[in-house]
């Protein structure tokens, strides 16, 4: 290990994220992390790695800029939509992928959600863009999955997606392969449905030896739309086409075509621009607007800020010893619940998602891409929570 201030994702010079004290105990982690040979997602992190929130929280990255999601059900066109999703989409990434970053110093291993964790919220009604409404389940333990239904009723544009993570070393990088899709429909004024398919991109988590962990996107990601318009996005960082981290280009291209009618390149935590015009195409250096939820003290047991909140403070403070021994007492309880399961024979029950092997709008919209693979299977809402408090706290 070193003491020598590395520069994170965001091109900042900071020092390291890994307290002194637990500078041995990290040295081990990543000592078994280069010879683990399965998927990373299973292992022990030590405390002071862990982030305070749980992957159930994540879906809500989604929708931290609501006035974009809404608009897109304002577009006049199959055109303008698709550039109003593409929008919509890359102004996500800076909240899903660097603002642990920013709050806690250093990307942290999220932690990982039990069987049936739940999280609710929502973004109120501004300026006539319509309430949006947030449920998330963690639908499986072994592996991680968690499902999520994002909807703006009043604007009849809702999202529905699951996501899962693979995670492998390589090159002093941890490499994470998100599994599952979203997709995303709008109940158009003339009738008619338009929907969008959009796959996740790969990750690289990057700056462990200095104790700063931080992510880069990599790869490809589409977003398909059942009109045919296509926008595939490229990712790079820092020492490829453009020397800068978080670097992305994205082209949408019409149907039926390979040309691209609109390209866009920038940084996706900054802005980004058109290349043809100049103009600004994403700008999220103005503050987000967090999810809205109940305080903890009304929250259900299963609800994820309830559930884990001696593990979430003890994080927040610096005890990492109540932080590992509340965690301890979580996942003991919820080995004895499979236990006691299994020897009654019984199956945990989904409470607002029923699993399907194949999705056929993921079938149907990944043919005009030649999505690989061809088809996935996914995690349908019931459509059966309508809790929405009028107040709540962010």
């Amino acid at each position: 290990m070193t003491d020598t201030p590395k520069e994170n994702g965001n091109d900042e010079v900071i020092g390291e994220a890994v307290p002194p004290a637990q500078k041995s105990s990290w040295a081990s982690f990543l000592k078994s992390i280069a010879s683990f040979s399965g998927d990373l997602s299973s292992m022990t992190a030590p405390p002071f790695i862990l982030s305070p929130i749980s992957l159930t929280e994540f879906p809500a990255y989604w929708c931290e800029r609501p006035e974009l999601f809404s608009a897109i059900a304002d577009a006049r066109s199959d055109e303008e939509r698709s550039m109003l999703v593409l929008k919509w989409f890359i102004s996500t990434l800076k909240g899903q992928y660097t603002s642990r970053n920013e709050k806690l110093g250093s990307e942290k291993k999220p932690l990982n959600p039990v069987l049936g964790e739940l999280f609710y919220g929502y973004w109120p009604d501004i300026n006539g863009r319509g309430q949006t409404n947030l449920v998330v389940e963690q639908v499986s333990h072994h592996p991680p999955i968690t499902a999520y239904y994002i909807e703006n009723k009043a604007k009849g544009i809702a999202l529905q997606g699951h996501s899962a993570q693979k995670t492998s070393f390589s090159g002093g990088s941890i490499i994470v392969k998100q599994i599952g899709h979203a997709i995303l429909t709008v109940n158009l004024p003339n009738g008619r449905k338009e929907e969008f398919l959009i796959t996740l991109p790969k990750l690289r988590i990057d700056g462990l030896w200095y104790g700063s962990p931080y992510i880069e996107l990599c790869d490809t990601s589409y977003i398909q739309s059942s009109t045919g318009w296509l926008s595939t996005i490229e990712y790079k960082g820092k020492g490829y086409f453009s020397g800068k981290s978080h670097s992305f280009k994205a082209v949408i291209s019409r149907p039926g075509s390979s040309n691209a009618a609109h390209t866009y390149e920038g940084l996706w935590h900054l802005t980004s621009k058109d290349i043809k015009t100049g103009a600004i195409f994403t700008d999220v250096t103005s503050p987000k607007e967090e999810v809205s939820t109940y305080p903890i003290e009304e929250q259900d047991d299963w609800e994820t800020r309830r559930l884990w909140r001696w593990v979430a403070k003890g994080i927040r403070e610096g005890d990492f010893e109540t932080a590992s021994k509340e965690k301890g007492k979580i996942e003991n309880e919820q080995r004895q619940r499979r236990k006691d399961e299994q020897a009654a024979g019984t199956q945990w029950e989904l409470k607002h998602f029923e699993h399907i092997d194949s999705d056929p709008i993921y079938e149907r919209l990944g043919k005009l891409l030649k999505a690989n693979p061809p088809t996935e299977d996914t995690y349908v809402y019931k459509h059966n929570y309508h809790d929405h408090p009028p107040q709540a706290t962010a």
